[in-house]
């Protein structure tokens, strides 16, 4: 493969394997920064490289702590004096996303303001992947690439080749994304009718669907706690499911998370690389693949001006 010297990829320390991977495919080395912080814990960047009229590609997950969504900010900032043609901020997990709405009094529309940041900061262009809800699109006033992870897992899932499979959606806002992976692999689906009286807390009230005496594919766009998941599992094991997988896009991971998967009916969770994993590669149930091959395609693609929908011709209209 030619290198070409006019594109660039720098990242910070949110998910440098990852990042690597994606230069790897693009055909160049990551771009020398220094990205590290003083000893009060306040964000240092430097960009060691010439920039100037570079197409320049961010590599950034947003997930805590909050220092990753200041040095994609900073990165940004310094692209834009740094005299780069062009800005993209590649956002493998777009952190913030929960609160994409107003839905009690006092509270802020987070994924709005991180859009805002990103925007003053001098991004002239967004990539993302399976954000939290689909609206979240339109909080950005720039153009904006939402790529789709299901391409990936049902791929994997195809290899798989599980008899009587039956895809569940673990709430009604992942139905979409349920319903397109059950398409795909032609199979059955059900729903988890859940109430969340609070955040990372949910109840399960019914199932709509049939598992009984199946084996069932949990697909969901991220998984934190792993409570939800579990609780959800838990419940489809208890009406007759039988052996019981889950896919999930963004693998947050946090608290007693690894815990209530080892704990539970789950037989495989597939995770992507979108959040750095080196500190839950200990379960043997969890799997990661990368995305890292997927993003790398659309940064070429929006590089060489080629159209990034066509990377998604395999997917239902409805998903696209």
């Amino acid at each position: 493969m030619i290198v070409r010297n006019d594109i660039k990829i720098v990242t910070g320390n949110s998910n440098r394997e990852l990042a690597a991977k994606i230069a790897t495919y693009v055909g160049q080395d990551l771009t020398d920064c220094t990205v590290t912080s003083f000893s009060d814990g306040e964000v240092f960047v430097q960009i060691n490289e010439n920039v100037r009229g570079a197409d320049l590609f961010i590599v950034q997950p947003t997930n805590a702590p909050a220092e990753n969504l200041m040095e994609l900010l900073m990165l940004i900032e310094a692209s834009r004096r740094a005299s780069a043609m062009r800005i993209t901020a590649v956002i493998p997990y777009y952190g913030y996303a929960r609160q994409d709405r107003k839905d009690r009094p006092r509270v802020p529309i987070t994924a709005k303001l991180v859009a805002n940041l990103l925007t003053t900061a001098g991004a002239d262009r967004i990539m993302t992947m399976d954000l939290h809800a689909s609206q979240i699109q339109g909080f950005f006033d720039l153009p904006h690439d939402h790529l789709y992870s299901s391409i990936l897992f049902n791929e994997y899932f195809r290899k798989l080749d599980i008899e009587n499979l039956v895809v569940v959606s673990p709430d009604v806002g992942s139905l979409k994304m349920a319903r397109s992976t059950a398409s795909a692999l032609h199979a059955g689906l059900a729903i988890v009718d859940k109430r969340r009286p609070k955040a990372n807390v949910s109840e399960v009230m019914n199932l709509i669907g049939d598992v009984n005496g199946k084996n069932v594919l949990i697909r969901d766009d991220m998984v934190d706690t792993a409570g939800s998941l579990c609780q959800a599992a838990d419940y489809i094991k208890e009406v007759g499911a039988q052996e019981i997988y889950a896919a999930t896009t963004h693998g947050v991971l946090s608290g007693k998370a690894i815990e209530r998967i080892e704990e539970s009916p789950i037989k495989k969770l597939v995770i992507s690389d979108s959040i750095d994993q080196c500190d839950h590669s200990t379960s043997d149930r969890i799997e990661v693949i990368t995305c890292s091959e997927l993003i790398g395609e659309a940064i070429k693609r929006i590089f060489d001006e080629q159209s990034v929908s066509s990377l998604f011709e395999k997917l239902p209209s409805s998903v696209v």
